[in-house]
């Protein structure tokens, strides 16, 4: 049976800040990041937010839809604007991000989700920011959905993806975070989130979940170790060559990895998928590279059987 993989989140507008102080638009968000991936990846995927009724979430719905991405869980609020956010990068590729977002639509799905829909898929694929962008009411309507899907039998994968600004209040962080991991069967993890959220030994946090949790924490050099099933193993990735962007690089990443787990692979040949569409990734501006630039990927991924849980 093929996979149904659902993610859930934000996309915004994008601008990115040329050298000359000039901007180029796109659009971009961690989860729809993932899913585009997912998709020329060749795994069925719906895309779960609100936007506006404007010009720029028309454009947003429909280079989805032309990605692949289904959109039926898509909620059009009448009034309301996607965010924006601008990426400013060094002359390292690293990456600064400035946002406007206080009354973006997305903060509004789950006064709009169809909640027993949502249960329903096999994969539901949620990150940090997404549920910082949320208030309290929100927060635990989308705990209630991901209990009610693992109830159903799906699984829960869950991006790390930590934002300081986004979260006012760091003890209600931790604690959502520590009610995820126990209902996640996937966390995607970088050793800088958990500092940031849990101090010095922020990975004891996440470690101690490791018997029911499959999770790969991603080094600050290029490598991820991957926990799962009792075995723990470092998968190295390859050098690359030029650095252009970081951004998407995890969120790419977590894509491949989870379009090979689903493929039937194990996790070091998904670790290795990952290692390679991040390295791609990087050496392009903005979120989501041509698609011309992963032509072989997604051949090869399509030629293989994406398989449900």
């Amino acid at each position: 049976m093929v996979a149904r993989v659902a993610c859930a989140g934000e996309c915004m507008v994008e601008l990115r800040e040329q050298p000359d102080g000039s901007l180029i638009r796109g659009y971009g968000g961690d989860t729809l990041n993932t899913a585009v991936y997912l998709a020329r990846l060749g795994v069925p995927v719906d895309y779960v937010t609100a936007l506006g009724d404007d010009a720029w979430s028309d454009e947003m719905v429909a280079g989805w839809q032309a990605e692949g991405v289904n959109t039926g869980h898509v909620h059009r609020l009448p009034g309301r604007l996607p965010g924006l956010y601008i990426i400013q990068t060094d002359a390292t590729g690293e990456r600064r991000f400035s946002y406007w977002r206080d009354s973006a639509a997305a903060r509004h799905v789950f006064d709009h989700a169809d909640l027993e829909a949502l249960s329903g898929f096999d994969v539901l694929y949620v990150s940090g920011i997404t549920l910082s962008i949320f208030d309290r009411a929100a927060r635990e309507t989308l705990l209630a959905t991901l209990r009610r899907l693992r109830q159903r039998g799906g699984r829960v994968v869950f991006d790390t993806n930590f934002r300081p600004r986004g979260w006012p209040d760091r003890d209600v962080a931790r604690s959502l975070y520590e009610q995820v991991f126990t209902l996640s069967d996937m966390v995607f993890a970088s050793a800088e989130d958990l500092v940031q959220l849990f101090g010095p030994d922020g990975d004891a946090a996440l470690l101690r979940h490791a018997d029911t949790v499959e999770i790969i924490l991603k080094a600050e050099q290029p490598s991820c170790r991957v926990l799962h099933g009792g075995i723990v193993v470092t998968v190295a990735a390859e050098p690359v060559a030029k650095v252009v962007d970081t951004t998407a690089a995890g969120d790419s990443f977590a894509a491949a990895y989870l379009a090979a787990r689903l493929r039937g692979a194990e996790p070091i040949e998904a670790a290795r998928a990952g290692h390679a569409l991040a390295g791609l990734v990087v050496g392009h501006s903005g979120a989501v590279i041509p698609r011309s630039a992963m032509a072989s990927l997604m051949q090869a991924n399509r030629d293989g059987a994406v398989s449900a849980p």
